[in-house]
C-alpha cells in the first residue's frame, strides 16, 4: 500500500529550532520588560496609540472582513500554520508580515497603515478573524526576541471567546490591548455563534545587549526561511486574485 512521505523540512528551519533554546535564553536575560506569560500594555507606549485610534481601525477591518471569504485563511498563506488553524475558520489580512509590507493590504487600509507605521519595532501586522466554533489547540511562537499584542476590534457578546497564555486565561475587550510572550504555550476558544476581529501586532522586545543583539540576528535568518518566503509568495498570489476582483467589480 503506498503511503504519503512528507517532504522533509529545510535544514536552516531545523537548525534554527535547535538554537532556538539557547537564543530565547540570552534574550530573556537582557529583557528590558518582565518576562511573565502576559505583560502589562501600560509599559509599551504603542498601546495607548492602538486604543486611542480603535474606532477608526475597526472600521477598516470591518469593511475588509464584510465578506471574510473574501481573506484568506491562514493555513493557505502559511503551510506551517496547517497543524494549527482549522481550515477556513481562521482568516488574516496581513498588512505586514516579518518586517515584509502588503503594500496593496496597507493600501486598502490607509488609517490603520499609517498608525501601525508609528509602532516602534514593529514585525508583523494583520487583522486575525476567527469565525464561531473555532479552537487553535496549544501551540508556541517562534522567538522570544518578539512581543504579541492585540487589540480588540470586536468580541462576541454571547458564549465565550478567550486565550489561554500558560496557565492565565485572558479575554478580549474591544478597544483594550493585550499583550503576551507567545512562546508559552496558549490557545484559543471561540465559543459563540459570532465571528472575533483583532488587530494582531508583533513588536521586537525590548532588550539590552547582547540579547537585543542575538535576537536581532535570530530575527533575520527567520525572515529569509522558506516558512516567511513561501508565506510572502502566498499573500501576494491571494492579493493579485483579489485585485482581479476588485478591477471586475469595478467595470461592471
Amino acid at each position: 500500500m503506498d503511503e504519503t512521505v512528507e517532504p522533509p523540512r529545510p535544514w536552516v528551519i531545523n537548525v534554527g529550532k535547535r538554537l532556538r533554546p539557547w537564543v530565547d535564553k540570552r534574550i530573556e536575560k537582557s529583557s528590558d520588560v518582565p518576562n511573565d506569560p502576559v505583560l502589562d500594555p501600560a509599559a509599551f507606549d504603542f498601546t495607548r496609540l492602538l486604543e486611542d485610534n480603535w474606532e477608526a481601525i475597526r472600521a477598516e477591518a470591518m469593511a475588509v472582513g464584510a465578506n471574510p471569504d473574501r481573506v484568506p485563511a491562514l493555513d493557505e498563506i502559511s503551510p506551517d500554520h496547517q497543524g494549527i488553524a482549522p481550515a477556513g475558520k481562521w482568516r488574516s489580512f496581513f498588512l505586514w508580515g516579518y518586517g515584509y509590507p502588503v503594500t496593496e493590504n496597507l493600501a486598502r487600509c490607509p488609517k490603520t497603515a499609517e498608525i501601525v507605521s508609528r509602532i516602534p519595532g514593529l514585525n508583523s501586522a494583520f487583522f486575525s478573524i476567527l469565525k464561531p466554533g473555532t479552537h487553535i489547540p496549544d501551540h508556541r511562537g517562534v522567538t522570544k526576541g518578539l512581543l504579541t499584542c492585540h487589540l480588540g476590534l470586536q468580541v462576541p457578546k454571547t458564549g465565550d471567546c478567550r486565550m489561554r497564555v500558560h496557565e492565565e486565561i485572558v479575554r478580549w475587550e474591544e478597544g483594550k490591548t493585550l499583550v503576551f510572550d507567545d512562546t508559552y504555550r496558549h490557545e484559543v476558544w471561540n465559543d459563540s455563534n459570532e465571528t472575533r476581529f483583532i488587530l494582531l501586532v508583533q513588536v521586537k522586545r525590548p532588550a539590552h545587549f547582547p540579547g537585543n543583539m542575538i535576537g536581532g540576528a535570530f530575527l533575520w535568518a527567520v525572515k529569509r526561511t522558506p516558512f516567511v518566503q513561501e508565506a510572502r509568495a502566498n499573500i501576494a498570489s491571494w492579493d493579485a486574485g483579489l485585485k482581479n476582483l476588485e478591477d471586475a467589480r469595478n467595470a461592471g
